[in-house]
């Protein structure tokens, strides 16, 4: 049984009346905040109704009912994918982002899965775990379901998955991709209610909606116009009521996060804000919002990115219908349509998501300290990365992956170029760096927000970080594995000094030595195979000024 609350409660427990009386839980769950939420977990109950009490503090603060079905009640196929029996809430939403957030309450940044059907088969955190009694999650038998989505379609599959557990609508559309002269647009919409896909239950059908909801979904969906009515998201303001797990971030290049958890900031440990994302290999993982993780820009990118909800879905007649954008914004479940991130400075967009996420500021060196640590990270996922790029290349001896022509091209496109190039994470790797390299310089010119003295000379702040920053990159390391199989360590000084290098080491065509940015005429570059053809080379020269602007377009 889940609760969630808008604001935290004192003592809340979930209670169940049944037959034999009142039935305390096994084991209780909380987290969140907001919402906040409480799981409770009962032992298996004989089938029934059985009335729910949520106690807070002595007194009752909400009732309802369960029915734990009959054995099998269940298998019969829907008229749809799935019946909606009722439209999305302020209270569904809430609930929503509680099951996120339960479903990822202990991961952190070093946390990944080959698949997202491997977190939903995990019934210590998948609070719908096998609610169906179908077999669903469990892996094995015909009614398993697979999820493997990618970046874009991540945000869907978490969302559909809920709604069909939940019995609530949901729907996306197919969607044009969009040019620097005119934003994405959604075209067809799909729902659950008039998708017919067969299958002996909602389970088969569920599994054979998947694979269609790959195909359609794409980065465009997430990059429309924040002021077009027919989307599948809407725009959100930045405040840390409206910014719930389930909130999605798409940046301007094609990259998509879901986020999942706030952990506040306590005493010197900074605040961290947590989103999901999935890469064209299927795997997911969880990053943390900083610069090098979430790029924002308004400025000669395709469409309009930024911080969106899922435009809510509603019944009229037992119809499915979006809610448009005036109603969003005039009804008392949402109130939270916004334009403000439209045509927002990338500085601003940071400075006030760095203030939601560090009410209180850090001093110098703890915030050195977090974009050291979250840098790291960023490296650690990019080898994992590279590796199976390499793993592939290495499977088909003398193959060449195709490379699209084109800037846009380069970020997104479909086939292996997706699968194992990495243009949009190195791009933001390099923010990453700018980030890091630039930071003794934010410190001097704004002293006092980091809790230094303004009489303090700057050309003595930067001295103090500049010696921060060389200790640490020193300290600091990554392996990769060469072409030969030798591992190779990289301390953060070395991959600091090829920033040029990571301009051009996107392309798995290859070998793991030039991606990593190895001088050449080095002992690290004499164990190289494969290089990309020269034609692309040629093709990454033009296209290296969309790395060097980095999100400086006018630079």
């Amino acid at each position: 049984m889940l609760a969630a609350f808008e604001t935290a409660p004192r003592d809340a427990e979930i209670l169940l009346g049944g037959p034999e009386g009142t039935l305390r839980p096994e084991r209780t769950r909380r987290g969140g905040g907001p919402p906040f939420w409480l799981c409770a977990e009962f032992p298996r109950l004989p089938s029934g109704r059985y009335a729910v009490a949520v106690r807070d503090a002595g007194r009752t603060v909400g009732r309802g009912a369960v029915d734990v079905p009959l054995p099998g009640s269940a298998w019969r196929a829907a008229a749809g994918v799935w019946e909606s029996a009722a439209g999305w809430t302020r209270d569904s939403e809430n609930l929503y982002s509680a099951w996120l957030d339960a479903l990822f309450e202990d991961a952190d940044e070093r946390t990944s899965w080959n698949a997202l059907h491997e977190v939903v088969r995990d019934a210590a955190r998948n609070i719908f775990f096998d609610s169906l009694g179908l077999g669903e999650d469990d892996g094995a038998g015909p009614n398993a379901i697979e999820m493997t989505p990618d970046c874009a379609d991540n945000p869907f599959f978490l969302r559909a998955y809920f709604a069909w557990k939940a019995g609530l609508p949901f729907g996306f559309h197919s969607c044009t991709w969009g040019t620097l002269e005119a934003a994405p647009h959604v075209l067809k919409l799909w729902t659950n209610d008039a998708m017919n896909l067969g299958g002996a239950n909602t389970a088969q059908a569920f599994a054979r909606l998947m694979p269609i909801l790959k195909d359609t979904v794409h980065a465009g969906n997430g990059r429309t116009k924040f002021a077009d009515d027919t989307s599948d998201y809407y725009p959100l303001p930045l405040t840390r009521r409206d910014l719930r797990p389930g909130s999605v971030f798409a940046d301007p290049y094609g990259h998509t996060l879901t986020i999942v958890r706030w952990v506040p900031q306590s005493g010197k440990r900074p605040g961290l804000l947590l989103a999901v994302d999935a890469q064209p290999d299927g795997t997911i993982g969880i990053k943390r919002f900083w610069r090098g993780n979430f790029l924002f820009n308004t400025q000669e990118v395709v469409g309009e990115p930024g911080f969106k909800a899922f435009r809510p879905i509603v019944l009229d007649g037992g119809r499915p219908r979006l809610l448009a954008n005036r109603e969003i914004a005039a009804s008392p479940d949402y109130g939270n349509f916004s334009l403000e991130q439209e045509h927002m400075a990338s500085d601003a967009f940071y400075a006030v998501m760095e203030k939601l996420i560090n009410p209180e500021p850090l001093d110098a060196e703890s915030a050195f300290h977090d974009l050291f640590r979250a840098f790291h990270e960023q490296l650690l996922v990019r080898v994992e990365s590279v590796a199976k790029g390499e793993e592939y290349m290495k499977s088909r001896p003398g193959v060449v992956i195709p490379m699209p022509a084109g800037g846009e091209a380069v970020f997104q496109t479909t086939g292996p170029w997706e699968d194992y190039s990495t243009p949009n994470r190195d791009l933001r790797l390099l923010i990453a760096m700018d980030t890091i390299l630039g930071f003794p310089e934010k410190v001097a010119a704004n002293p006092e927000a980091f809790g230094i003295p303004a009489r303090r000379p700057a050309d003595a702040v930067v001295r103090e970080m500049a010696a921060l920053e060389k200790k640490w990159a020193a300290e600091m390391s990554i392996t990769y594995t060469r072409s030969d199989g030798s591992l190779q360590v990289l301390t953060l000084t070395d991959v600091l000094g090829r920033e040029g290098a990571f301009e051009m080491g996107y392309n798995p065509n290859d070998g793991p030595e030039i991606r990593w940015g190895a001088p050449e005429g080095s002992a690290e570059m004499a164990t190289c195979r494969r290089r990309a053809p020269a034609y692309q080379l040629t093709r990454m020269r033009a296209m290296r000024v969309w790395f060097k602007r980095r999100l400086h377009p006018a630079a």
